[in-house]
Formats: C-alpha cells, sequence, structure tokens
C-alpha cells in the first residue's frame, strides 16, 4: 500500500513552517498503536494532564486539562492530543470526546504576537492562548473556516527544539517496540 511520506508534504506557509500535526485522540494509546502499524509513526511519549501556568480560551480565563503523546513521522512530529474534560476549549471547538481527527498543524514563528497580529488581520479569532509551567507560550488560531483546522504557533525556543530533536532521535532506528512511553519534562 502507498502510504505518504512526510517529506512529500509542502510545509511552508504564509505564516511559518509546520513542524507538526495534531490529531484528537478519545484513547492515545490506541490511536499511538494505529499510528504505527499503518504509517509507522513513533514511539511516542506521553505527558499526562499537562500543567498551565496560565490559560485563556476565546479571552476568557479558562481550565485546559489535556495530555498528549509526541511521536515522529519522517519529518514531521505527530502530536495525539487527549482532553478530559467537556469544558470549552479550542479541542471541543472541533471535537466531541468520542471523535477523533486532524485537529491543527503547528508552526514555528519567530515572533508569537506578531504572528498572532497577522492570522487576526488575516481573519481568524485567537482560540487559545496558555502558557506551560515551564514557560512554555503556545497559541491556537482557529482556522477552520479557511484551512479545515485550527494554527498553533509558538517560537522555536532552545527547550522546544531539544524537545523536538529528542523526539526525532526516538524515532530514527525505532524498532516498533513500546509503542506510548511515558516522559517528564
Amino acid at each position: 500500500m502507498f502510504r505518504p511520506h512526510p517529506h512529500d508534504i509542502p510545509r511552508d506557509t504564509p505564516y511559518g513552517r509546520v513542524v507538526q500535526l495534531a490529531y484528537h485522540a478519545p484513547d492515545i494509546a490506541r490511536m499511538a498503536d494505529k499510528a504505527a502499524a499503518e504509517l509507522g509513526a513513533g514511539p511516542f511519549y506521553l505527558l499526562s494532564h499537562i500543567p498551565l501556568a496560565r490559560c485563556r480560551y476565546r479571552g476568557r480565563d479558562a481550565a485546559f486539562d489535556h495530555s498528549s503523546a509526541y511521536g515522529q513521522w519522517g519529518g514531521l512530529m505527530i502530536e495525539l492530543i487527549h482532553q478530559h474534560d467537556d469544558e470549552p476549549s479550542a479541542v471541543r471547538d472541533m471535537f466531541a470526546a468520542s471523535e477523533h481527527g486532524l485537529h491543527h498543524a503547528a508552526i514555528f514563528v519567530t515572533d508569537l504576537d506578531a504572528a498572532v497580529a497577522r492570522t487576526t488581520g488575516d481573519g481568524l479569532a485567537c482560540a487559545l492562548d496558555a502558557t506551560t509551567d515551564d514557560g512554555t507560550r503556545f497559541v491556537m488560531m482557529d482556522g477552520r473556516a479557511d484551512y479545515g483546522m485550527f494554527l498553533e504557533f509558538y517560537e522555536p525556543t532552545a527547550d522546544m527544539r531539544r524537545f523536538y530533536g529528542f523526539v526525532a532521535r526516538k524515532a530514527a532506528g525505532w524498532d516498533g517496540a513500546r509503542v506510548l512511553r511515558p516522559i517528564d519534562l
């Protein structure tokens, strides 16, 4: 069976380079197994209940209780995201708890505020603006009307590049064992 390889996917956008595709996963373990078996993606590294120092959903303070698993598929990182509740969020804007599918493309940007301003000027609304406990800020712009998904922006900080490099290195030569692995950052 022919499987398109991510190196064949054009990844440059007017906003920056797509570095990740993220899928909503009602069951991260099951979806990781499927991605490994059918696409050769993996292994996946799981961060459970990712702590956020700050979270705003559509301009209001919010909670966003989610877990994500990160794996590699050729030149692209794959994120499997699961929200643990039904609180309003950029995830619930698109998927009910039991649904799965492509949620967003993540893009490295050199200036996060400038990228948000540009996409806002292009008619996209800011759905989520959050900062992790370790200080990594990420923003999800609602691009469903134009792109059928959200766009996630973050700056390629040294920590972010190290994490992307870690996932890519673990995928190189991976033997398919232990598809889903816990990780502590």
